[in-house]
């Protein structure tokens, strides 16, 4: 099968039990595969009773997630998000799937409460500061100015009796990146469970969903990078849930002596210069995922006002400004910490 193969977890990242484990019906065995889809490498670490039921399940978890791309990808030009954002200023209302509408009406949700931190309409600037990197150039203030009046989250329009989206203005751009792989996570997770498989993780760019835990466990074990040369990593134990990182740390440029964050903050179309780093704690991969890059743009203060919002929600936020380094946890994220 192409691009779809047994794979060993990230050394460090996850331990797990291996083997074969009795479950005191049939024994369960550990299978691990790994495939590109979405820019990324997802990898799958399940427990089935045999390799037939494995491939079977990590199959239909692929797929799902391959037809996912077909929908939200910004990158194809023929996806469904690509087709909404080609109609920008038409005044056309375009019914969508079931799938974009989740994820357009989570994400306005996500853009409300977070005062524009986090906004599916930010693609404009995103493009833009790709082809800075790519050209390690700075962009003029004209062009983002001109790329800022194209962004608004009250300029998409959605329609939830007709399921239908419009974006009001000419030359707007959908970008889902900032939540369609924790959505990703979450049906990929679903369909494993339809195939019987309870037992399992997924592992795509540096975010995990966790289902029940490994045989002989009471959660799955995840060791979080030390925050600084010397330090000791931090170890949580969870369980049916999603673990979502955001932050600067591999993603930047450096232009004219100062760092810009792949990260955009939407509302003034600028990469972040502030370094970051977030570990988000949440039911579900879109939550994880969506305010994982809110809490980015928004620093400390800013969070924990949009957290009111999420009481099921816990985080570990580390900040670097001005040569000083800031990490807060809520008291939820303490509470997943172990002794490594």
């Amino acid at each position: 099968m192409k691009n779809f193969m047994p794979c060993a977890l990230l050394a460090g990242l996850l331990a797990a039990t291996n083997g074969c484990v009795s479950t005191g019906l049939s024994p369960l065995e550990r299978f691990d595969f790994s495939q590109a889809q979405m820019g990324l490498e997802f990898r799958l670490t399940l427990y089935a009773p045999n390799e037939a039921t494995a491939l079977n399940a990590a199959q239909a978890a692929y797929a799902r997630i391959a037809a996912l791309n077909q929908i939200l990808s910004d990158y194809d030009s023929d996806s469904e998000l690509s087709r909404l954002s080609q109609t920008a200023g038409s005044g056309e209302w375009r019914t969508v799937s079931p799938e974009l509408w989740r994820v357009l009406n989570a994400g306005q949700r996500f853009a409300e409460q977070s005062g524009g931190a986090f906004d599916l309409t930010v693609g404009p600037s995103v493009n833009l500061w790709r082809r800075a990197r790519r050209q390690q150039q700075l962009p003029t203030a004209a062009l983002l100015d001109e790329m800022r009046k194209r962004v608004g989250h009250e300029h998409l329009l959605l329609d939830p009796v007709r399921r239908a989206a419009q974006l009001a203005r000419p030359n707007m751009r959908l970008d889902a990146g900032g939540i369609a792989k924790g959505y990703a996570l979450d049906e990929a997770m679903s369909v494993l469970r339809e195939q019987g498989i309870r037992r399992a993780m997924i592992h795509a760019g540096g975010d995990l969903l966790f289902g029940d835990p490994p045989p002989s466990r009471d959660y799955w074990r995840a060791e979080l990078p030390a925050q600084d040369p010397g330090s000791r990593p931090q170890i949580l134990h969870l369980r049916n849930c999603a673990l979502g990182t955001s932050g600067d740390l591999v993603q930047f440029v450096e232009l004219d002596g100062v760092r810009y964050s792949h990260i955009v903050d939407p509302r003034t179309g600028i990469g972040l210069t502030n370094r970051s780093l977030v570990h988000v704690i949440a039911p579900d991969g879109m939550t994880a995922d969506a305010l994982g890059t809110a809490f980015c743009v928004l620093g400390l203060a800013g969070s924990r006002e949009l957290a009111t919002h999420y009481p099921q929600v816990s985080y570990q936020l580390t900040e670097s400004l001005a040569g000083r380094t800031n990490t807060w946890q809520s008291p939820g994220f303490a509470r997943n910490l172990l002794d490594p």
